[in-house]
């Protein structure tokens, strides 16, 4: 087991990891310096400036927040005094720079008895990650991807110091320290989530890295699960089985998030960028924007839902609050950027009322989150169970000829959709009467082989042939028609 180290690397080796992670940012002395100079040379006037005052308010909101989802801690109020610098007088003991805070909420994020990960990657462990490529940059991070000493890939994420949210607070403020520090908390509040947040259909994190040592400032690095990106055009080409997957590992994720240990957590960018695929499994990989804030409301009128092409009306709660909202704007989101896309097309023709009715209900926002996972779990165990196939009581492997020790002579044969084999004809099946039933319905379908392979739920995947030329193969068996037997004779 890895254990959380908390020595840094050496200054060389995590500085050359920074340099890739902040984008060779070295200039940010330079743009310190000019941005310095924009405040004017009088220091004394600079600290009392409005503008400076609107970013230490900034940076007060994301370290109150951030404590919010921390262990319990007496609500810090803001010191009195005419130093901007000096954020608060927390419950941490005594009056705290923004730096002092920063420290300190990292400390906590890193190394609390109740959310330390066993085994969890630290500092030290960043000499010994190899293959190191940049993976992509947004609003506020960086990302990279590389590998651990076992081949597990991983990404890491810190603040992207050239990304809009640093450059833009820079040109507004003129404070390159402080802006990097602003969002360097959103890679905090994510570590806290993470460690906060467990569930299958979350990215796993595996460590994180704090190092103060460099002179351009601190740099932090949070070591997650590397997935795949979600791309649509991909996924509709995908058996229906994989794509119902994908939507039964959101519904699983909106069902924990409406229930988690924080409330009911409200995913403020719903975006397929913000999901990633493990092993055939959505997962959420960012996690810097989200809410447990339920709106706060006096009447109905209050709670509209609103989005852009429909709006729906919500009851205000005894408690003050929009009942429910968060769950229903995940839900809704799930249905526009997911369910829409991904679940009825190409279905099993009898599944196809019961999704019609997910679709329909979700649509229209009538069904929770619990009834919606429920309706799933009734899908899948149809199709697992086999319930779901068409005139059960007709055998069309009555029709066939079985040949044991055989398999068909591997050449170019027949394409069908979806497939998991783009190259022939391969899909999961029930049992081998299924496979009949669907060789039958296929007009080119004249043999069929039950591979050794399984898909997620359980099905077989089976092999469909328009050829009949038979080799030896102890380990196989070749299911043909017995019409196309007598044409061979």
């Amino acid at each position: 087991m890895r254990k959380l180290c908390a020595v840094s690397v050496s200054a060389a080796l995590f500085f050359t990891l920074a340099l890739l992670i902040l984008s060779l940012s070295t200039s940010s002395h330079r743009r310190r310096a000019v941005a310095e100079r924009s405040w004017g040379s009088d220091t004394h006037e600079s600290l009392f400036n409005p503008r400076r005052r609107e970013l230490v308010d900034e940076i007060e909101e994301r370290v109150e927040e951030i404590i919010r989802y921390q262990e319990p801690v007496r609500r810090p109020q803001p010191v009195g005094g005419s130093d901007p610098d000096r954020v608060r007088e927390s419950s941490f003991g005594r009056s705290h720079t923004a730096s002092d805070v920063f420290s300190v909420l990292w400390e906590k994020a890193r190394g609390a008895d109740d959310n330390r990960i066993r085994g969890a990657l630290g500092c030290s462990d960043f000499r010994n990650i190899t293959g190191i490529e940049f993976l992509g940059s947004g609003y506020t991070k960086t990302v990279l991807k590389g590998n651990l000493q076992d081949g597990t890939g991983i990404a890491l994420k810190a603040v992207n110091s050239q990304g809009n949210e640093v450059m833009r607070c820079i040109r507004r403020y003129g404070q390159a320290r402080d802006c990097y520090r602003l969002a360097a908390y959103k890679i905090i509040k994510e570590i806290t989530l993470l460690q906060k947040l467990r569930h299958p259909n979350i990215i796993q994190l595996y460590g994180q890295c704090y190092d103060n040592s460099l002179e351009d400032g601190p740099v932090i690095t949070a070591v997650i699960e590397l997935g795949t990106p979600v791309e649509m055009i991909k996924l509709l080409q995908t058996p229906w089985e994989e794509r119902f997957r994908i939507c039964l590992s959101l519904v699983k994720l909106l069902h924990y998030l409406a229930h988690s240990p924080l409330g009911s957590v409200l995913l403020l960018d719903f975006q397929p960028h913000q999901f990633v695929i493990v092993d055939g499994e959505l997962k959420v990989t960012d996690l810097d924007d989200v809410s447990t804030e339920e709106l706060s409301c006096k009447t109905d009128s209050d709670c509209v839902l609103e989005f852009p092409t429909r709006n729906f009306n919500l009851q205000c709660g005894a408690e003050g609050k929009c009942q429910r909202i968060n769950e229903k704007r995940n839900l809704y989101n799930a249905f526009r950027f997911f369910f829409t896309y991904l679940l009825p097309y190409s279905a099993p023709s009898a599944l196809r009322p019961l999704l019609c009715e997910i679709m329909n209900a979700t649509g229209d926002l009538r069904y929770g989150i619990n009834k919606t996972l429920e309706t799933f779990e009734e899908v899948l165990h149809l199709y697992k169970s086999g319930l779901h196939r068409i005139n059960r009581s007709q055998s069309w492997l009555e029709g066939y000829k079985i040949f044991e020790g055989f398999r068909i002579q591997e050449n170019s044969d027949y394409k069908c959709w979806p497939s998991y084999n783009h190259q022939g004809c391969l899909l999961s099946v029930h049992n081998k009467e299924e496979a009949a039933a669907i060789c039958h319905s296929q007009q080119q379908c004249q043999s069929f082989i039950i591979t050794q392979q399984t898909t997620w739920p359980g099905r077989y995947l089976v092999s469909f042939r328009s050829s009949t030329d038979l080799i030896w193969d102890i380990n196989s068996t070749v299911y043909m028609k017995s019409s196309s037997l007598r044409a061979l004779m």
